[in-house]
């Protein structure tokens, strides 16, 4: 049978950002108590009181979250150089049998000139940011393929990571997550071994950026 507790603390943890309030001590817990307070019965099947939910706040252990931040403050402290890349193009075709003959012929194309290309295949679409120089070459050679979404006015911030990144759990989210604090839309995101690409509108580029040197300064 479940326990107060053992649901305090799903919601907490489902709850974007609620943990890392009350570590801080940001949310007064009564409130939180009577704001769960209905959700919690409906689980248990019964009624309960508010007090019982307090305790259960109280008890609950933030030390996880605790070590997951300050390995991130480690992490984030060692990145390397911010790049910014602007005026990007953002295509996704419908996966086909003939797309990846379309990409070749693309960076056969674009092949020794200075432009920005990038291609995330997934089991359905394709993805391929582009520098906007090549969006009239870009709708010739994938004319024939069926284009899902498309999307102009787009700049990237890539960050380079340290060697460490398989061994620290959570930096993904701590970067989003104070992106999203802002109201900062995430376009895409675009991943390899030891670069973090983040592609976010022209509008957002500076302020985007402004956090990221505040979150790798603040933690040095």
């Amino acid at each position: 049978m479940k326990t107060i507790g053992e649901i305090v603390k799903k919601l907490i943890r489902g709850t974007p950002f609620l943990e890392e309030a009350l570590e801080e001590d940001l949310i007064n817990t009564s409130s939180l108590a009577r704001k769960l307070k209905p959700q919690i019965e409906r689980e248990l099947r019964k009624e309960i009181k508010t007090g019982a939910i307090v305790m259960a706040i109280k008890r609950h252990d933030t030390g996880n979250n605790y070590n997951l931040k300050f390995g991130i403050k480690h992490f984030v402290s060692n990145l390397g150089d911010l790049i910014v890349q602007s005026g990007l193009m953002h295509y996704t075709f419908e996966n086909s049998n003939t797309l990846p003959e379309k990409q070749i012929e693309l960076i056969n194309r674009i092949s020794g000139d200075q432009i920005y290309y990038s291609v995330s295949r997934g089991i359905f679409e394709t993805t391929v940011v582009v520098s906007n120089s090549t969006t009239q070459l870009v709708e010739e050679i994938f004319k024939d393929e069926k284009l899902i979404f498309q999307k102009r006015a787009l700049s990237s911030i890539t960050l380079r990571l340290p060697k460490e990144r398989d061994e620290t759990t959570g930096f993904f989210y701590y970067i989003l997550k104070n992106l999203a604090i802002e109201n900062i839309n995430i376009e895409e995101l675009i991943s390899t071994t030891n670069e973090f690409t983040i592609l976010v509108s022209e509008n957002d580029i500076d302020r985007a950026f402004s956090i990221l040197m505040r979150l790798k300064k603040d933690q040095g």
